[in-house]
């Protein structure tokens, strides 16, 4: 399940090789067997538009497109109930506009999801992390967090249909807007395993993003 954007300028409209960044997020999980539909939420605005897509790249039949909300958490919740699954079957999310997401990896997150419940592609931290406090000034450092026991949260995220559901449940009940899913069934007192991602998973956020993202697909030899 591909999460439309919310930005300004919508980035999964743009095109990496030629061909748009949303088309190539969907054909990597349509490559997965075990995936046996995709549901893009989007905006009520931007709906014939991603339809057009679908339909001009071949991808009609197993991918679905519904009207997402104001948030990504609302859109997801769009999506989980317009899905036909039972609690036990798997459900991923993952943001439209990481188009490098690969199916090897998907597979090794369902993978994960079958075995654990929960599970998230994260990238372990090479950096050295700082905590901080903000202040008017900037921030002033309060700690050093070991890179170790920490990893950057990528996407695909997902859950058993059931767990999920329950995470969101609860988040709606107590008016809870979380900045990912994983934080959701965090909350829900769900324990979310990890599966190692990749730097080429990257969200493109910005101009430059594209050319990276082109780099990335000339090494591989992809088109």
């Amino acid at each position: 399940m591909a999460a439309g954007s919310h930005t300004a300028a919508p980035k999964q409209f743009l095109s990496v090789g030629g061909v748009p960044v949303l088309v190539r997020s969907l054909r990597a999980f349509l490559e997965v067997p075990r995936v046996d539909a995709v549901c893009v939420a989007v905006r009520a605005a931007e709906m014939e538009r991603v339809k057009a897509q679908v339909e001009e790249f071949g991808l009609l039949g197993r991918v679905h497109v519904v009207e997402g909300g104001d948030s990504r958490q609302d859109s997801v919740a769009n999506a989980l109930a317009a899905l036909e699954s039972s609690e036990e079957d798997v459900v991923l999310v993952h943001d439209a506009v990481r188009p490098l997401i690969d199916p090897a990896t998907i597979d090794r997150t369902i993978d994960a999801v079958e075995k654990h419940g929960a599970a998230i592609v994260g990238l372990p931290a090479v950096d050295t992390i700082k905590q901080v406090e903000r202040t008017a000034d900037g921030a002033i450092i309060t700690a050093t967090v070991p890179r170790e026991r920490v990893v950057l949260a990528q996407t695909p995220q997902g859950a058993r249909v059931g767990l999920l559901r329950q995470a969101f449940a609860e988040a709606k009940a107590d008016g809870f807007a979380g900045t990912d899913e994983a934080s959701l069934l965090e909350r829900a007192g769900i324990e979310v395993a990890v599966v190692p991602g990749s730097a080429k998973n990257f969200k493109i956020t910005q101009p430059g993003d594209i050319e990276l993202a082109e780099f990335y697909l000339k090494q591989a030899g992809a088109r």
